[in-house]
Parts: C-alpha cells; sequence; structure tokens
C-alpha cells in the first residue's frame, strides 16, 4: 500500500502488534517459511513468508503493517504476481475498513471488509482465516465474503 492511498493519519508503527502478528502467523499457519521485518532497528513492516500461495503461486508473502491508532494494512502478493489487501485506515475511495480484491488490488476496486474486528489477535486471525479458506477450496472469491470472520 502506497501513502497515495491514505486520507487523513495512519499514525506511528506499534512493534507489540506486529510482534503478536508474527506469532500467530507462525502458530496458526504451517507454510510460514519465515517472517522478517524491513528494517532490525525501526521497523515500519512485517513480511511473512509462504512455501506456497494461492491458485498456482509456488509462494506468497504477506507485507503488514500496525499502526498505534489501530490502523493497519495485510497486503498478499505472491510469485504469479496476485495481490489483495485487508485495511483499515482513512481515505476517500472506500469505508475505513476495506478489502482490495485481487488480481491487482487497485485503489480504485476497494470494498466493504468482511472483517469488522477490531483487536490485532482478531483481526490477524480473521485474515488469516480467509486466507486458508481461499488456499483450501482454490477460490480466491472467499477472500472476503465471511460474516465477521474470525
Amino acid at each position: 500500500m502506497s501513502d497515495d492511498d491514505r486520507a487523513g493519519e495512519f499514525g506511528p508503527i506499534y512493534l507489540p502488534a506486529l510482534q503478536r502478528i508474527r506469532d500467530l502467523w507462525l502458530e496458526l499457519e504451517p507454510l510460514v517459511d519465515e517472517t522478517a521485518y524491513d528494517d532490525v532497528v525501526a521497523p515500519t513492516e512485517l513480511q511473512i513468508s509462504l512455501s506456497d500461495g494461492l491458485g498456482n503461486a509456488e509462494s506468497a508473502r504477506l507485507d503488514i503493517q500496525w499502526s498505534e491508532l489501530g490502523m493497519y494494512s495485510f497486503h498478499y502478493v505472491d510469485s504469479d504476481d496476485v495481490n489483495w489487501r485487508f485495511d483499515r485506515h482513512p481515505n476517500t475511495h472506500s469505508p475505513e475498513t476495506h478489502f482490495h480484491p485481487s488480481p491487482e488490488a487497485a485503489t480504485t476496486a476497494a470494498e466493504p471488509s468482511c472483517i469488522d474486528v477490531t483487536e490485532v489477535s482478531l483481526v490477524t486471525r480473521a485474515v488469516h482465516t480467509m486466507w486458508r479458506a481461499a488456499y483450501e477450496d482454490d477460490n480466491m472469491d472467499q477472500l472476503n465474503s465471511a460474516s465477521n470472520p474470525p
């Protein structure tokens, strides 16, 4: 997600939230290959690498941001260049909590998110639940289709 996609304050990155998200993905998902931060001194993003992706993708990565204000972005990209995002931030193109569908996760294609929860662990579990359902059923239409996951 670029700063151009945001209108209003996102807030400083909240490292304890990124650590909790990392721990949950490691606990919940056997396909996690590795986790890393974009900067070891002043991280702004958690990166979770997966050994498989949706559809025919051979690998995937989630780039995750979480702010002190509870704003977030879970951005998926895979080896087939498929993108999608669950976001919560002020903007001019959609509700504050929204989903950018695949394959491009275009800003103009944002739609309301099925995720209504706001607590870091619950949002993380919801994103994981949606990804896992789409992965197991090989159906990206399931990414934003649940009723208030997790």
